[in-house]
Order: structure tokens, then C-alpha cells, then sequence
């Protein structure tokens, strides 16, 4: 067995290292990194340390004194709210003894230790040591204060970053930020927010939903009203995919179901909307849905599908700017092509956009476990201020558990721990990821390796 714990502490540019571009290709990822405790171990050193991660939104944190806990394998870290305009975040950890200082999300004047009653002020300074003189002098304000974790924001979100001196948040999100900017996700507010264990490594989980191609025998239902065939794209530690336009519209049944395109694309981009709303409340907005319904009374049936699309388009944006919640008037017919229908932000953010609403993912390790992971969706739209829903965080133990997921993500849900278990088989090699539709996976495993610095195939590891 390989121990990869050995490798030097931070990925190297060797060529066994740069070997690994050859080992992981379009049509084929290695399996090992999907249940080998070694690589938790390795990511734990040298991935998530190292990467901007999502720990919240700003509307989780919107006063002074607001925080949120965000945990990471073995860390955790306190992103909170000092002033009406600053943030911080700092590893959650008292100096003294190392017991964590906060869990959950809050509000605190201070950050107080319940083991031995030390304080911080907001900023991080200490401001309470129970019996300092017993330290006769030698204990610094400068050496217990929190340490410190970088955090800036996008679109809304708080991101931290653990190196010493990470590259700017932009930089490391590029061209992300220049594409989706004009979406004005920073207006967005939750909608519901689920996290659950599942019974999958996080990259198991994370995979669902970075690749239509499952979309013909996962979701079979939705070809009544997609043309599901996909195509996708590296950009750099970052992918995407999306429908190639010559591709039915949305609305047509895919060409799998065989039969004849309908003349009539109304009655199906209505029945996506009603089907979306029903069955996963995400991407679009129940304002959405209700705009559709204009559709069949005040767009002729025989009019060309583009003009449907534009009035379906229409449609939505009136009812949005009417209600009072606005529009993102700033995109461009570009910026909305290039979005396209998924998005994967290394190494573990997945956004499926649309101007009204979004659907993302956040796919994290369950401590030193490789056969689970905690998976967080969240459904975002925009509302008139004021009129946002409550945050209601809702966690569960099992999917099982909850009978609201609504009738697409069970149909996920139910295929990861099969496809945990199957990695583990001596029957596999690893998965033969479909070159033209499944980029995003081969790539973010390429970009894994060289976070972790290995060049294993998975074979030597088991």
C-alpha cells in the first residue's frame, strides 16, 4: 500500500507528480480518492486548507455581532460581523486550552470560553484572562489573540480561505465572477436551506450534480420536456455544462422519446415550470411558474419557439419588477449563453442559475469518514425587500427522513450509496467518465491531484 502520507507537505511540480495529467483523462478518473482514509488525510492537509470555500451568506450575518460556524474536516472556523461594513473570521479555538468557542450560528457581544472563562472582543483581541497575574508578565495580548482566517465575499456568499496568502477571491473564481456578476446573486435571499448526512463520499455527492448525463435514467421524467443531451467545459480548476444550441428547446421532448416535435411549445415550457415548482421549488421561482400560465392565453400556439422562450422571458421579468423584487436588467445575451445550466466551483460549490432564482450545492467531508459526507442545497430567489422568508435551517440525519425534497433530488439521493459502494468493488478500475458530457469531473479530479500532489491511479491504493 502506498503511503501517501509521506509525500512532501505541499504538492510538488516532480514529474511523478505531473504524471497524474496523464492517469486521470476525459474518459477516465481513478477510484481510490473516492473511499481511500489516506486521501482524507491529504486533503485535509493540503486541499482544504488551501482553497476559498463558501462558509455562509451575508444575509446569515447581517448585524454587528452575527456569526455563523462554519466546519471543515477537522477545522472550524467563526465567520463573523464586527461593524455594519467589516467582517472577520478566525479559527474557532480559544488560545488557552483549545476548547471551540462557538457552534452554530448566533449573536455574541464577545467570544467566551465555557472551560476556563476567557474572552475575545469581536475583533479577536483578548479581553478577559480569568487570573492573568498568575501569568506573572509573560502572556501577550499579540500571541492569544484568534488567529485569523482570510475572508472576502461574492455574490452574496462569505468565503474563507486558510493559507497564509491566498490569491484574490476573484482571481481564484475566474472567470466565474465575470460571467455571473450580472445575475446579482448578492439580491438573492434563501428560499429553504437542507443539509444531510449522506451515505456518499463528498465527491460522490458533489458529481450528481455536476453532469447531465444521468439526467435520461435518473430523471426520466423530465425528457418529457428537455432535450437532455449535454456538452462541457474546463476552464482552468472550474467547469460547466450546458445544452448545445442545436438541441430541441426547452419545452420539446428529447429526441430519445422519439415521436415527432409538437408544433405547440407552450403547453411544454408550462408544463417544465409546473413540474419544477412542484418537484424541487429551486432555479425557478413560483413567480416564474406563474408567469408561465401567460403563455397559454396571450402567445398564439402556432408561434415560433424562440419568441415563445423571449416571451416566457418577458413574462417573468414583469412579474418580478411588478412584485417589486427587480430584474437583472445588466445581463447580456452573452453572459447568459456562457452561464449556461450548471456550474462547478472548485473544489466543492455547484450553482444552476437563472435570473429569478438559483440552485446550489455544497458537498463537505464528515470528519474522518470516506463513506459519508454533509451536503447542503440551497434554494435562493429574489424577493421585495422586506418580504424574504424566514431562514429556516433544516438539518437531517438520513434523506429518508424528510418527506419534502420534493420528487428530483430522492432520485439522486437514492444512487450514492450504491455508487460508494461499487467504487470498492475489485470488479472496477474506476469510472469511465463520457468525454464530451462528463468534463467536469475528469477535470476537477485533475486539478484534485495536483491540490494533493499525487500521481496514484488508485490501483496501488486499497
Amino acid at each position: 500500500m502506498t503511503d501517501l502520507t509521506e509525500l512532501p507537505a505541499q504538492p510538488d511540480t516532480s514529474d511523478r507528480a505531473r504524471t497524474f495529467d496523464e492517469r486521470v483523462r476525459d474518459d477516465f478518473v481513478p477510484k481510490a480518492p473516492y473511499y481511500a482514509p489516506e486521501f482524507v488525510q491529504l486533503e485535509k492537509q493540503r486541499l482544504w486548507p488551501e482553497v476559498w470555500q463558501v462558509a455562509c451568506r451575508l444575509e446569515e450575518i447581517p448585524h454587528p455581532g452575527d456569526f455563523v460556524t462554519y466546519d471543515i474536516a477537522d477545522e472550524s472556523i467563526i465567520v463573523s460581523r464586527v461593524s455594519e461594513t467589516d467582517l472577520a473570521a478566525y479559527y474557532n479555538v480559544c488560545q488557552h486550552r483549545g476548547r471551540r468557542l462557538t457552534e452554530g450560528c448566533g449573536n455574541a457581544k464577545n467570544f467566551y470560553c465555557r472551560y476556563h472563562g476567557w474572552r475575545w472582543d469581536l475583533d479577536g483581541n483578548p479581553k478577559e484572562v480569568v487570573d492573568r497575574d498568575d501569568y506573572n508578565g509573560v502572556l501577550q495580548d499579540p500571541e492569544i489573540r484568534l488567529k485569523s482566517v482570510a475572508v472576502d465575499t461574492w455574490g452574496g456568499f462569505v468565503f474563507v480561505c486558510m493559507a497564509a496568502d491566498p490569491e484574490p477571491l476573484r482571481d481564484y473564481l475566474a472567470p466565474v465572477p465575470e460571467i455571473f456578476d450580472g445575475y446579482e446573486f448578492e439580491k438573492m435571499r434563501y428560499r429553504w436551506y437542507k443539509s444531510v448526512i449522506l451515505p456518499c463520499n463528498w465527491k460522490v455527492a458533489l458529481e450528481a450534480f455536476n453532469e447531465g448525463y444521468h439526467v435520461q435514467a435518473t430523471h426520466p421524467q423530465i425528457l418529457r420536456f428537455s432535450d437532455d443531451w449535454t456538452v462541457s467545459e474546463a476552464f482552468g480548476k472550474h467547469s460547466m455544462f450546458t445544452y448545445p444550441p442545436d438541441n430541441r428547446p426547452l419545452g420539446f421532448p428529447s429526441k430519445r422519446l422519439g415521436g415527432e416535435v409538437p408544433k405547440d411549445l407552450r403547453h411544454g415550457l408550462f408544463g417544465f415550470l409546473e413540474m419544477m415548482e412542484k418537484d424541487l421549488r429551486a432555479i425557478y421561482s413560483a413567480r416564474d411558474f406563474e408567469a408561465a400560465k401567460r403563455l397559454l392565453t396571450e402567445v398564439p400556439e402556432d408561434e415560433e419557439p424562440t419568441t415563445v422562450l423571449m416571451k416566457l422571458m418577458m413574462f417573468q421579468r414583469e412579474a418580478a419588477v411588478g412584485d417589486g423584487a427587480g430584474w437583472p436588467d445588466g445581463l447580456s445575451f452573452e453572459n447568459i449563453v456562457r452561464a449556461g445550466v450548471d456550474w462547478h466551483m472548485f473544489p466543492n460549490l455547484i450553482v444552476l442559475p437563472y435570473m429569478d432564482a438559483a440552485l446550489w450545492y455544497r458537498a463537505r467531508p464528515n470528519g474522518d469518514d470516506p463513506d459519508s459526507c454533509i451536503f447542503d442545497v440551497w434554494s435562493l430567489g429574489r424577493y421585495p425587500e422586506g418580504q424574504e422568508p424566514p431562514l429556516e435551517r433544516q438539518f437531517f440525519t438520513d434523506w429518508r427522513d424528510h418527506d419534502d425534497w420534493g420528487g428530483i433530488l430522492p432520485q439522486d439521493f437514492q444512487n450514492l450509496h450504491q455508487v460508494q459502494q461499487g467504487m470498492k468493488s475489485r470488479g472496477f478500475a474506476g469510472s469511465r467518465t463520457n468525454p464530451i458530457q462528463e468534463k467536469p469531473i475528469s477535470n476537477f479530479h485533475r486539478n484534485l491531484h495536483r491540490y494533493l500532489g499525487t500521481d496514484t491511479t488508485g490501483d496501488d491504493i486499497r
